[in-house]
């Protein structure tokens, strides 16, 4: 079982920045991947941004190139941490922001295993 903890979430202006976390812990996830999810109030839980813990491998939704960039550290097998730096938010990245970790690297949320309590992100304008 992998446990997973998002910090980093609050509330930022429209052009602001935030930097989400991702500490990781348990089953060792090497060869994983870890991904971000987000959901909006009456909206479905959507695909952020995905990297690979071994190789580093990234995908991003189209919504959020060029402003968001995941990154991973990997302390030992057992313990990786992944972070989403959101720059230039918009009003429409206002959501629930989850971490999520899945045995390949993919955009459907089914594929996941592992899932955060979630982390709330407002930005105002």
């Amino acid at each position: 079982q992998v446990q997973l903890v998002e910090s980093g979430g609050g509330v930022v202006q429209v052009g602001g920045s935030l930097r989400l976390s991702c500490a990781a812990s348990g089953r060792t996830i090497s060869n994983y991947a870890m991904g971000w999810f987000r959901q909006a109030p009456g909206k479905e839980r959507e695909f952020v941004a995905a990297v690979t813990t071994s190789f580093g491998i990234k995908r991003y939704a189209e919504s959020v190139k060029g402003r968001f960039t995941i990154s991973t550290i990997s302390r030992d097998n057992a313990k990786n941490t992944v972070y989403l730096q959101m720059n230039s938010l918009k009003p429409e990245d206002t959501a629930v922001y989850y971490c999520a970790s899945s045995r390949s690297l993919t955009y459907a949320a089914v594929e996941y295993e592992n899932w955060g309590q979630g982390t709330q992100v407002t930005v105002s304008s």
